[in-house]
């Protein structure tokens, strides 16, 4: 194989100046092009992603569901308002917060019993004189803190240090993927002993603000369903926008079996894909075989009733490619080599 030309990475950033660095272009391998967009990061965004569904709460392994709906206001309650921000000096969100207010001792059960909940923006609870446990979740980003409630009105804030995340992928050519042969998931930045990293959130589609908090994550980007994947860490900014794009070495190839080139696909057709160390990647049935591969040396072997052929095919990164495997003798195999 001949070697790979090294590319060019040019990251601007918000401060407004670029930095370019040469790289060698590895296998299934690239980096994101990441823009941190300097106005600030808000619930405005399309296509936000709420992450109202298993939120995880910082420092809280499990609570309790109440036992009954909210009490009417007893004299003897005090009202607190609770108010979130993304940055220290951000202005309040109005939409898209889930509030838990908890009990900081934990029951029987070993879980935190839930006192209220609320949903939206700033939210006013009344609660009996005490402490308490608020967390605040905003899609993936939240936090937690303790606050004390007394009979006087009181306001307490919440800086989530969180900001947005938003995903996207090109051919190496220029050319769009179609989304919904993208996917994207997300992990925590650090890697545990064993070398795994937590799940954050899965399947993520292109062009989806994910709200997280500021942090350094792996993000893993899928073209396809074989093995057109590329890792990355990303690092996002509170109160700020950031948008990572990646170039995929990949290709769609769309495999027939022919008696001739241009002819017509040959039914009963099965398909086995295998890299150029013979590691097989994909099977398939059909007439028609369509697949994401990365760029590559490929064999490609055709089955069709009792015969068997081959083709050794070159995937290059750019266009959907059509890929014929003529039924000829020149490419036949004897099946007692021991291909099934």
């Amino acid at each position: 194989m001949t070697a790979r030309p090294a590319w060019s990475l040019e990251i601007a950033t918000a401060l407004g100046f670029k930095a370019s660095m040469v790289c060698p272009r590895p296998a299934l391998f690239a980096l994101f092009f990441a823009f941190v967009i300097g106005s600030p990061f808000g619930v405005d965004a399309q296509e936000v992603d709420d992450g109202m569904g298993d939120v995880k709460l910082p420092g809280i392994s499990g609570y309790a569901s109440p036992s009954q709906g909210a009490s009417p206001l007893a004299t003897s309650q005090g009202q607190i308002t609770l108010t979130a921000q993304l940055t220290e000096q951000g202005a309040d969100i109005t939409r898209g917060l889930v509030w838990r207010v908890f009990k900081p001792e934990a029951g029987p059960d070993g879980k935190l019993p839930l006192v209220a909940s609320a949903q939206g923006g700033t939210s006013q609870f009344d609660l009996d004189p005490g402490s308490y446990l608020v967390h605040a979740a905003y899609g993936r980003a939240g936090a937690t803190k303790r606050i004390t409630v007394g009979k006087e009105p009181k306001r307490e804030s919440l800086v989530l240090d969180a900001g947005g995340l938003k995903l996207d992928a090109i051919l190496t050519s220029g050319g769009r993927i179609p989304p919904d042969q993208l996917r994207f998931s997300i992990y925590e930045g650090e890697a545990a002993s064993d070398g795994d990293r937590a799940l954050i959130i899965p399947d993520v589609a292109p062009n989806t603000v994910v709200r997280l908090n500021a942090g350094v994550y792996h993000v893993v980007s899928t073209y396809g369903s074989v093995n057109a994947v590329i890792r990355s860490d990303i690092r996002v900014e509170a109160g700020k926008l950031t948008e990572a794009s990646v170039e995929h070495h990949a290709a769609e190839v769309t495999l027939k079996l022919v008696r001739e080139a241009g002819g017509e696909a040959m039914a009963d057709t099965s398909w086995s894909i295998l890299t150029e160390s013979g590691d097989p990647v994909r099977e398939a049935v059909g007439a028609f075989a369509s697949m994401v591969l990365s760029e590559g040396e490929y064999t490609i072997i055709a089955k069709n009733r009792d015969r068997i052929y081959q083709r050794d095919y070159t995937v290059a990164s750019g266009p959907n490619q059509d890929v014929e495997v003529v039924a000829s003798e020149k490419n036949a195999l004897d099946p007692n080599e021991g291909l099934d």
